[in-house]
């Protein structure tokens, strides 16, 4: 399982060059002019995971398979969308095959890359989601009412939320930011709508405010969701260096990581997903699965075999395992488990997975 994020925002926001740093190479094609991107450029990321090596290097292994995060670079969205203006039928599209959105929102001046207005990055968050709102009720409005002579009581219940649902986009809020109970939720699942998708929201800032505090940045632009800021020229920068020469800049920069590092981490935290570790002498890899998972779940994630055959998981805690030198030393020091179908997995359990096939 990989998260899949989908890059959006206005035309010459900084999309594009965001995602070539985050493939630390130049694959989607920039320019200062709108609808650069047509079709969306497609990636695979690795997610930042120092506890890889660690563990290499005590189970004796030279292969390390990280996380990823596939990211898509979409076409800018312009007002009226909804009603195929620009390329907005292709990027809504996009939009909906995405696990996840990243606004990418332009709070930067230069005088090179083309823009209409001031720089306001609240008042382009605006455009992007009155037009995600819209394309939401177009969406809701293809569903067909219930006879309530004939229906049943889920059928009832799912009109109510729709009709609930419309209600609430038409005020111009997303879908995203209201309860719901757990049928109700069900429900919206079924729909794909745009504006139930986790977001982030990144700030493409310029170079002089690259230490600046997120929550200062926050304030300053009128921001209340949590917002990561990120100079896209200087993360293009940092992607052309070697791992050793990104850290001495990122040092000199004042940064104990990247704006890109912090948005693969946030990615995982908004779409409530954690990693675990398996740690042998042919590789060690990181694996992603949901938070609340069980030990069988994610035993399928390697292979859905092992779930179906799932017996018994052979857990230490990562700090445990370092600490005691691998498997055997922290067995001998009782820090290994063996954990049943009803184990919930925990961040950075190393584990192997005991299964009939």
């Amino acid at each position: 399982m990989s998260l899949s994020v989908g890059i959006v925002g206005l035309p010459n926001a900084g999309k594009s060059t965001l995602f070539n740093a985050l493939l630390s190479r130049q694959i989607a094609n920039c320019a200062p002019y709108p609808f650069c991107t047509i079709e969306p450029n497609i990636g695979v990321v690795e997610v930042p995971d120092e506890r890889l090596a660690i563990l290499a290097k005590i189970v004796n292994t030279e292969k390390l398979v990280p996380a990823i995060v596939e990211f898509k670079d979409i076409a800018g969205l312009v007002a009226g969308a909804s009603k195929g203006e620009g390329l907005g039928n292709k990027f809504l599209a996009n939009i909906r095959e995405c696990q996840a959105i990243v606004h990418v929102l332009r709070a930067f001046k230069d005088p090179n890359v083309a823009r209409e207005s001031e720089v306001n990055p609240l008042a382009d968050f605006e455009i992007v989601k009155t037009e995600l709102c819209l394309a939401d009720l177009q969406t809701l409005e293809k569903q067909q009412p219930v006879n309530p002579s004939v229906a049943t009581k889920d059928d009832i219940k799912r009109w109510e939320t729709i009709l609930k649902l419309r209600k609430i986009l038409e005020q111009g809020i997303e879908v995203r930011k209201e309860k719901w109970d757990e049928d109700e939720q069900k429900i919206i699942n079924t729909l794909f709508l745009l504006t139930a998708k986790p977001a982030l929201f990144v700030l493409n800032i310029d170079e002089e405010e690259i230490i600046a505090e997120p929550e200062k940045m926050k304030q300053k632009f009128g921001f209340t969701e949590e917002i990561i800021p990120i100079c896209a020229k200087i993360e293009m920068e940092l992607a052309e260096l070697n791992p050793e020469e990104r850290k001495n800049y990122l040092k000199e920069l004042g940064l104990r990581e990247s704006g890109l590092e912090k948005l693969i981490k946030k990615g995982y935290g908004v779409l409530g997903l954690q990693t675990f570790l398996t740690a042998g002498e042919k590789e060690v890899r990181a694996w992603t699965i949901h938070q609340g998972d069980t030990a069988p779940q994610a035993a399928g994630v390697i292979h859905t075999d092992f779930e179906k055959g799932f017996i018994k998981a052979q857990v230490c805690s990562y700090n445990d395992f370092v600490k005691y030198s691998g498997w055997k030393g922290a067995g001998d020091a009782g820090k290994v488990r063996l954990e049943g179908k009803g184990y919930l997995m925990k961040e950075g359990d190393v584990v192997e997975f005991k299964f009939n096939l």
